[in-house]
C-alpha cells in the first residue's frame, strides 16, 4: 500500500494507464517466490471434486452484478447515473438469480465450492459477517478521500491539477502507517488474549475515525485528516489479523482452503459493493446540488452565458476530470465556440480557470454527500464491532475435537491422508 500510493502518483504524472503495469513485476516475483518457498502443510480433504455448476453459477452471478454496478455508476441518457439503464437492471436481476441458484446448488452437491455448512459455526459466521461489514465501510472510503484531496483540498492549497495524484498518495500515508504499525501488534495480542476483544476494539477505532472524517470541513487542517487516517489504518490493522485467524481456526484443517477462498470472495465482492454505495451517495448529492452551486457562482461573476452550459456538466465528468489531473473548466471552455467565450471578460475567465474556483464551488455539493457516506461507514463499523463481540470465546476446531477424546481418530485420519 505504501509503495503503491507513491509510485501510482508518480506514474500518473506521465500517464495514469502506467499504474496498471506496476502490478506486473510484483505479480511475476510473487508467483516465482510462492512456487519455490511455500510449503504444503494442510491436511487434504478426502473428496476434492471440482464443483463445476457451483463455479459456473457463482462466476455468472458475481460478474453480472459487478458489471451492473459498474455501468450503474456511469451516466445514461440525460441521467447522471445508469441505475435505470435496462441493461443494468437486467444484469443485476440475472446476477441475483444466478447467486440464488448457486446457493441452491451448494446445498446439494457432494463437494461444494462454498461450504455453507461452515456458517453453522458461530465463530466462523460472525467473523465473516464482521469482515463483510468492515469491507463495506472501508472499500469506498479511500476512494472518497482521494476525491476530496484531488478535487478540492489540494487545488485550494496551491497544488496544480497535474500534481494532485502524486500528492494525494503522499497525504494518504498515515493510513498505511497505522496499518503497518498496528497489524503485527494486534496479531501478537490476539495470540495471547484471543481475537474477540482485539478485533472488536479495532472496529471501535475505525468507527471513531469515520466520525472524525464526517465532521471535518472542506478546507481542513491536514492534522485533522492525518489523525483520522492513522486511526482508520490502525483500526484495520487491529481488526484484520485476529479476525482472519479466528476464521481459519474455526474450520477443520481439510477445509481451510475452502474457507480461505470464501473469505477472499466475500471481501472482494464487498469491496466493489462499497465503491458502488459510496459513489452512488456522492453522485446523487452532486446531481441535486452542483448545478445550482455552479449557476449561482457563474451568475454572480457575470458569466450568465456559461451558466446553462457548465451547470449541465455531468457530476461524474466533474469528479473524474479532477481525479485524472486536469482542470474541468479549462476543458469545457476549450470545447466551446469562440463567440461565447469571447464575450466573457478576461478577469472572469482567469477566475474560472484558476485552480481554486472549481474546488470552492464543488465543495458546496460534495461535502454534504461525503459526510453522509462517512456516517454510513461508521454505522457499518459499529455493527461489525457488535458481530465481532458476539462471536463467542476463542474457538479452535482441533481443540474442540481433542476435548471430545478423539485424538486417536485425528492421528488415524492424518495417516490415511
Amino acid at each position: 500500500m505504501f509503495l503503491g500510493l507513491i509510485l501510482g502518483g508518480i506514474l500518473a504524472v506521465f500517464d495514469w494507464r502506467y499504474i496498471f503495469l506496476l502490478s506486473v513485476p510484483f505479480g511475476i516475483m510473487g508467483t516465482v517466490w510462492s512456487y519455490y518457498k511455500l510449503k504444503e502443510t494442510s491436511i487434504k480433504a478426502v473428496k476434492t471434486k471440482i464443483d463445476l455448476w457451483g463455479n459456473l453459477t457463482f462466476f455468472l452471478g458475481i460478474t453480472l452484478l459487478l458489471v451492473g454496478v459498474t455501468y450503474g455508476l456511469l451516466p445514461y441518457g440525460t441521467n447522471p447515473m445508469g441505475w435505470n439503464n435496462p441493461w443494468v437492471i437486467t444484469s443485476m436481476i440475472l446476477g441475483l438469480l444466478s447467486l440464488i441458484l448457486f446457493i441452491f446448488i451448494e446445498t446439494r452437491v457432494e463437494a461444494p465450492m462454498f461450504r455453507l455448512s461452515l456458517f453453522k459455526n458461530r465463530s466462523f459466521a460472525f467473523a465473516n459477517i464482521a469482515g463483510l461489514l468492515t469491507t463495506l465501510a472501508q472499500g469506498g472510503m479511500m476512494f472518497s478521500i482521494i476525491l476530496l484531496l484531488q478535487g478540492i483540498w489540494l487545488p485550494l492549497h496551491g497544488y496544480s491539477y497535474s500534481s494532485t495524484p502524486f500528492w494525494a498518495g503522499i497525504y494518504m500515508i498515515p493510513l498505511t502507517l497505522g496499518l503497518i504499525i498496528m497489524g503485527p501488534i494486534a496479531g501478537t495480542l490476539s495470540d495471547k488474549y484471543g481475537p474477540r476483544g482485539i478485533a472488536t476494539f479495532g472496529m471501535v477505532i475505525s468507527t471513531i475515525a469515520f466520525l472524525i472524517l464526517a465532521n471535518i470541513p472542506y478546507n481542513f487542517n491536514y492534522m485533522e485528516l492525518g489523525i483520522a487516517l492513522f486511526l482508520m489504518g490502525a483500526g484495520l490493522g487491529i481488526f484484520n489479523p485476529p479476525n482472519q485467524t479466528a476464521i481459519m481456526n474455526s474450520v477443520p484443517a481439510q477445509d481451510r482452503g475452502v474457507a480461505s477462498g470464501m473469505i477472499t470472495t466475500i471481501i472482494n465482492t464487498a469491496f466493489i459493493a462499497s465503491m458502488g454505495i459510496f459513489f452512488t451517495i456522492i453522485i446523487v448529492g452532486l446531481t441535486q446540488k452542483l448545478p445550482d452551486a455552479l449557476s449561482s457562482s457563474l451568475n454572480s461573476m457575470g458569466a450568465n452565458a456559461l451558466a446553462p452550459i457548465i451547470s449541465n456538466l455531468p457530476p461524474t465528468a466533474a469528479l473524474f476530470s479532477a481525479l485524472l489531473g486536469s482542470n474541468p473548466v479549462s476543458a469545457i471552455l476549450a470545447a466551446l465556440p469562440m463567440p461565447i467565450v469571447s464575450h466573457i471578460p478576461n478577469s472572469t475567465l482567469n477566475t474560472l480557470t484558476s485552480i481554486t474556483w472549481f474546488p470552492s464551488t464543488l465543495q458546496i455539493a460534495f461535502m454534504p454527500s461525503l459526510q453522509t457516506a462517512f456516517y454510513i461507514g461508521a454505522l457499518f463499523c459499529i455493527v461489525a464491532a457488535i458481530f465481532s463481540a458476539l462471536r463467542g470465546k476463542t474457538y479452535i476446531y482441533e481443540d474442540e475435537i481433542l476435548e471430545d477424546n478423539t485424538k486417536e481418530e485425528i492421528s488415524i485420519q492424518a495417516e490415511n491422508d
